[in-house]
């Protein structure tokens, strides 16, 4: 006689069987709590880690940290990295990626300090120069990516490398001091009432770039885009000029920048405005995880940089090596990304 050597069906549970005892099964409790967890962590996870910084910081140094004097110091110091974050923030609610405003950025502040000491223009002139060039450069990038076709993580890389090589082009890798036109370092180290200009260019750029995604037709054809560019085509939406236009404010947004920074420091530097785009972007996907569920929109990405500035301004109070800001930024990102996928997916669950 044979032994009967088939196994045992495993398919469903016995009879009377917990179904928790199933390997991978979650009670619908469970699972529910799950959710919301996730969906809490997407849509108020950077507030948390903001609040949970100031909680720890002020702790730890309480007579520096938590004062109203260096709270004033960090608005102010990161209006201008605001600015460029928040024009980022427009082709990412298109679904595109611009790697390139940091290059710009660093370009068109040394470019605007030269051509104000070295070839006699006037401080408006010289601004609207830089500044329309910088449109140009983001007009070029939509261009690439919407109507040639190419990545735009491609094709704004590429566009960045080349304004790098125009950078060392200008000014032989040598940074350009400003020899004249003092009134062009008040732009950002004057102040109206008490209020410092760079948080009131830093307000109005906001606001402008706020009413241009939520109030315009234009706008609405971006975040239409970001939903789905082929939707978008079906309903009437001029996509290519849309993603144009999406990059051109960035760039516009990084010119202003460059312009900022130049009048702040009172030199140009070859390199000054690199350190944007890591900044930019972990700015923009921690905003992702504030108030929306995985979305992008310009008051999350003001609450991002703030939650950026204020890492590394309390990193510095408790005189931590200036390493640690990059690693802090560095993980940072990845911890914002993480937060801003966990809001996609479970944003509408």
């Amino acid at each position: 006689m044979s032994a009967d050597h088939s196994l045992p069906d495993t398919s469903a549970p016995a009879e009377g069987a917990s179904p928790v005892t199933q390997v991978g099964y979650l009670p619908p409790g469970t699972r529910d709590r799950r959710a919301l967890l996730m969906r809490l962590l997407g849509t108020y996870g950077t507030i948390i880690v903001l609040g949970s910084m100031l909680l720890i910081f002020s702790v730890l140094q309480p007579g520096t940290f938590a004062t109203i004097g260096n709270f004033r110091n960090i608005i102010n110091d990161m209006a201008i990295g605001t600015i460029v974050a928040a024009g980022l923030t427009v082709p990412l609610v298109a679904g595109d990626f611009d790697l390139s405003i940091g290059y710009v950025a660093s370009f068109c502040g040394l470019l605007v300090v030269g051509l104000l000491s070295y070839s006699g223009l006037s401080i408006p002139l010289a601004i609207v120069l830089v500044v329309g060039l910088g449109t140009l450069i983001g007009i070029v990038n939509g261009i690439v990516v919407s109507k040639i076709g190419v990545n735009a993580f491609i094709a704004t890389l590429g566009t960045g490398t080349i304004v790098v090589g125009l950078n060392y082009a200008y000014s032989g890798g040598i940074p350009l001091q400003l020899t004249q036109s003092r009134e062009f370092t008040g732009i950002a180290i004057g102040r109206i009432a008490g209020v410092p200009h760079l948080v009131i260019i830093m307000a109005v750029v906001l606001a402008l770039l706020w009413v241009i995604l939520n109030r315009t037709v234009q706008g609405q054809h971006i975040k239409a885009i970001g939903v789905s560019p082929e939707s978008a085509r079906r309903a009437g939406v001029a996509v290519d000029r849309s993603r144009i236009v999406a990059f051109a404010i960035a760039s516009t947004c990084a010119a202003i920048g460059g312009v900022l920074m130049a009048s702040n420091l009172g030199s140009g530097q070859v390199t000054a405005g690199d350190s944007f785009m890591l900044t930019s972007f972990s700015a923009a996907f921690l905003g992702s995880a504030a108030l929306r569920e995985g979305q992008f929109h310009i008051l999350g990405t003001l609450i991002g940089v703030l939650t950026v500035a204020v890492g590394n301004n309390g990193l510095a109070m408790i005189g931590a090596p200036i390493f640690t800001q990059f690693l802090f930024t560095g993980s940072l990102l990845v911890v914002a990304v993480a937060l801003g996928g966990i809001g996609r997916r479970y944003g509408r669950g």
